[in-house]
């Protein structure tokens, strides 16, 4: 009966107000920068970078805050190697120093997590890693600095782990509270999920005719198909 009105309720937010997308955390992979240190940007350069590799996209989304130049905000590890070491300040402005921020990160093994920064230890086992924040999710709860009848309205979008271990990516299709977004993380089982960013927030998913590549920023999670 829980799973059925699971279900039920995952249908009604996602046509309504949230697009989601599941995958496994072995499909996933994390890009900001080629071979030559140019930065991506958004999907339409990822793409191109990608077919020549033989390799097209499947679903992609913004993965992370950025600064001005595009650099990773915060954490940062691509194919096990440490871009940007972890941000732990938590007295300046602005989502990112929310309390408490996180970090999404995927080992070699395939195995998912987000955790607190604070929380957050590095070992090369670790492939792929992005921080950012605030957590939408702690253990099971929504992040208690979320007002439910705040007047803050943004898109946003982020990333929990499903209890089977499988990823749940979403973004809302309009303007959210904090609150409600990570509501549905919650809902859906969620007993952690992390806030990747807001107005800048965009996904690249073709199954649902998805295709916008506008817009740009700094990290891209990212599903393939083919050899890349």
């Amino acid at each position: 009966m829980k799973l059925v009105l699971f279900l039920i309720f995952s249908i009604f937010l996602s046509a309504n107000e949230i697009v989601s997308y599941t995958t496994d955390a072995k499909n996933i992979k994390m890009f900001h920068a080629d071979k030559s240190g140019k930065v991506f940007g958004n999907f339409a350069n990822l793409k191109a970078y990608l077919k020549e590799q033989n390799a097209t996209l499947k679903f992609a989304m913004n993965g992370g805050m950025y600064l001005k130049n595009l650099s990773p905000q915060g954490l940062y590890i691509e194919n096990g190697k440490l871009i940007k070491s972890i941000n732990l300040k938590h007295n300046s402005y602005g989502n990112f120093y929310m309390q408490p921020n996180g970090v999404f990160y995927i080992t070699k093994d395939g195995n998912a997590s987000v955790v607190k920064s604070r929380e957050f230890k590095f070992d090369k086992n670790i492939e792929y890693a992005t921080q950012s924040g605030p957590m939408l999710v702690i253990d099971g709860k929504i992040n208690p600095k979320f007002n439910p009848n705040s007047k803050s309205f943004y898109i946003r979008n982020g990333v929990g782990v499903l209890p089977n271990g499988t990823l749940l990516f979403a973004i809302s299709k309009e303007p959210i509270r904090f609150y409600d977004f990570a509501n549905f993380f919650k809902k859906a089982g969620c007993r952690d999920a992390l806030y990747l960013d807001g107005f800048v927030s965009r996904i690249y998913l073709p199954s649902e005719g998805i295709t916008k590549q506008d817009f740009i920023f700094g990290i891209i999670i990212a599903e393939l198909k083919g050899n890349g």
